[in-house]
């Protein structure tokens, strides 16, 4: 393929999750009202504003779910919390900034799913994954999906295999960045399904979108929540998502584990902080921004990102880590894929 650069489980396990988050804030048996009435008690007390690297362009669906996050955290801790957009690198600008920041609850870092790919495509990485972040965690997972141009004029996974096999190397499809999920689940689905596709990386979704909207690129994998507009108004079409099972939304459309065994992945969505967070100064992140979590209307904001609270605990998230690592180096290998 060729690049062109413009830039277990199942549901029980989330709920007994979510039990436990509502738990560590103090929430847990609380009617709506009477949470609502509870004076917030930060156990964190920052002395200057707090900043969240991120690994995306501003604007873009990753900004959509941490802002409202930011806004209630910086009301909880009384300073300003900051989403410091620092996209490139396949997030590795993003996190080595946290990764060299002093260990004082001052400086966060969002962990996205190119953080467990990098180690298995990248062997120049300034840091060690598991050994130079602390997990604080998982704030839910994001579905990756294939959308294509309707001009493409075809509405089914099937049809666009038939219409790439016949039409060698004349479909373009976007990815949200090298190294990203939807970039390695592209590769090998060519590779699975025996097609030659143009590979175009973007740096986030807005850049995507200012090329798959007007159809210069054909077909693209992009995070679901940012599509929706686009699929509801006919602009895209939904061909596949990356869950390990169908979208509740859309339950007609097929999940691509259906017909290539192996590429289902969850994609992680959480907090860091830099290596050697002192454990109390750990608990007391944790607990504040699980609590913030726990709020009905935030879990609303997230809700409308397609998004469902996970807010697992710090050795949850870090178990989650190491399994999509793992899980990563197998499909990467298989994939073929390369930094270029």
């Amino acid at each position: 393929m060729t690049d062109i650069f413009f830039s277990d489980g199942p549901q029980s396990r989330r709920a007994a999750l979510l039990a436990l988050a509502a738990a560590a804030s103090g929430v847990a048996g609380l009617p709506t009202a009477a949470r609502a009435q509870q004076p917030p008690t930060p156990a964190f007390r920052p002395v200057r504003p707090v900043r969240i690297m991120s690994p995306q362009l501003a604007g873009g669906s990753t900004d959509a779910v941490l802002r409202p996050l930011a806004q209630r955290l910086s009301a909880l801790w009384g300073q300003p919390v900051l989403v410091d957009n620092r996209p490139g690198g396949g997030s590795v600008i993003a996190t080595l900034a946290v990764v060299q920041a002093p260990a004082d609850g001052h400086t966060l870092g969002l962990a996205i799913n190119p953080l467990t790919i990098n180690p298995s495509l990248r062997n120049d990485l300034p840091y060690d994954t598991l050994r130079d972040i602390t997990p604080i965690t998982q704030i839910g997972s994001t579905t990756v999906a294939l959308v294509v141009h309707p001009s493409l004029g075809v509405s089914t996974l099937d049809g666009f295999i038939a219409h790439a096999r016949a039409a060698p190397g004349s479909v373009a499809w976007a990815s949200l960045g090298i190294g990203t999920g939807g970039h390695i689940t592209g590769e090998l689905l060519a590779r699975r399904a025996g097609i030659q596709l143009v590979h175009v990386p973007f740096s986030g979704s807005s850049g995507a979108y200012r090329e798959l909207l007007p159809g210069r690129v054909q077909a693209g994998f992009v995070v679901l929540d940012s599509a929706l507009p686009h699929i509801e108004a006919g602009t895209l079409r939904l061909l596949a998502v990356t869950d390990p099972r169908r979208n509740s939304r859309y339950p007609g459309v097929p999940a691509l584990e259906e017909t290539f065994k192996g590429m289902a992945y969850d994609g992680i969505f959480g907090l860091i902080a830099p290596p050697a967070l002192p454990p109390l100064l750990l608990q007391q992140l944790h607990a504040d921004i699980t609590g913030v979590l726990a709020l009905p209307e935030v879990r609303q904001q997230l809700a409308h990102q397609a998004m469902d609270v996970l807010a697992s605990s710090p050795a949850e998230f870090a178990l989650a880590i190491r399994r999509e690592i793992a899980h990563w180096r197998t499909v990467v290998a298989e994939s073929g894929a390369q930094v270029r």
